[in-house]
């Protein structure tokens, strides 16, 4: 049923667009009441958001054998989903309503970006054993160094992001966390810095 849901969405979204878009014509046309996407998706805007953006699982990292390799195999990724003409019609829609809806925006919280920043743990870990980085840094403060950047490019500036820009955002990400992580794990007498 999820699957019907989302592929009927995605479909209503590229006929009609997402302003237009309503639960009631994804229930008709999915077959299924709208209490059955209510009980999924606290909004359309959730609904829209996944079934453009976050229907498949994340992939897991990419172990390039280097943090830069692995950020830009991850931004790349994300790039194909976020630039995806259903995706940047939504973006605005979607951080609109994140900014008054406190409990829509509690479950992005834990929900996709905790599955992202998830994903940026597991990257900073591997570039930690690899002995690239002093120390661990906060996902979080990763997630937005890259993704962040990627959105604001996209959404927020609408600059034309093509492979050189995103090869810049993982290099540019990349010494940002570098740089985290030996001013948080070290310090003149080898003590770590306070975070």
């Amino acid at each position: 049923m999820d699957h019907n849901i989302l592929q009927t969405t995605r479909e209503l979204i590229d006929e009609v667009g997402y302003p237009a878009l309503t639960v009631d014509q994804v229930a008709a046309r999915a077959g299924v009441g709208k209490a059955a996407i209510y009980r999924r998706y606290a909004s359309k805007a959730e609904m829209a958001f996944v079934a453009t953006m976050h229907e498949q699982q994340l992939p897991p990292p990419v172990s390039t054998g280097s943090l830069h390799g692995d950020l830009l195999a991850l931004v790349r990724t994300f790039h194909v989903r976020m630039a995806a003409p259903a995706a940047r019609h939504l973006a605005p829609a979607l951080i609109s309503e994140l900014a008054v809806n406190p409990e829509l925006d509690a479950r992005f919280q834990d929900t996709f970006l905790a599955a992202e920043q998830a994903v940026f743990a597991d990257i900073i870990e591997q570039a930690v054993a690899r002995g690239e980085l002093a120390g661990p840094v906060d996902p979080a403060m990763a997630h937005l160094l890259l993704l962040g950047s990627l959105a604001s490019a996209l959404y927020l500036l609408s600059l034309p992001v093509d492979d050189a820009m995103v090869t810049d955002l993982a290099t540019v990400a990349t010494a940002g966390i570098t740089a985290l992580a030996d001013r948080h794990h070290s310090a003149p007498d080898g003590a770590a810095e306070p975070h």
